[in-house]
């Protein structure tokens, strides 16, 4: 396994050394790696979150550019935002 130099604050030696002493981890190094694979799964979870957002947008100006969309007067806007979850009663 490669082995790497790396420094830390006196804080977070500290906090690694806490949570060693927990017997949480068995070392620094175990602790280290799960960090790590914490990182790697938060970026991958924001490069899915920003796929997905870059998809809506695309959504959203192929609806604009097809005329799909609802114009607001500014007067309007804060009512307009405030009803938008709700749903028009169903006819009877």
């Amino acid at each position: 396994m490669p082995t790497r130099n790396i420094s830390f604050t006196p804080e977070q030696d500290a906090f690694i050394e806490d949570v060693v002493q927990s017997g949480e981890y068995q070392n620094a190094s175990e602790m280290v790696r799960d960090a790590l694979r914490a990182l790697q799964q938060r970026r991958e979870e924001d490069a899915l979150k920003l796929e997905a957002l870059r998809l809506q947008i695309r959504a959203g100006v192929e609806a604009l550019d097809g005329g799909d969309y609802v114009e607001v007067a500014a007067d309007d806007l804060d009512r307009y935002l405030d009803n938008l979850g709700t749903r028009p009663p169903k006819p009877r």
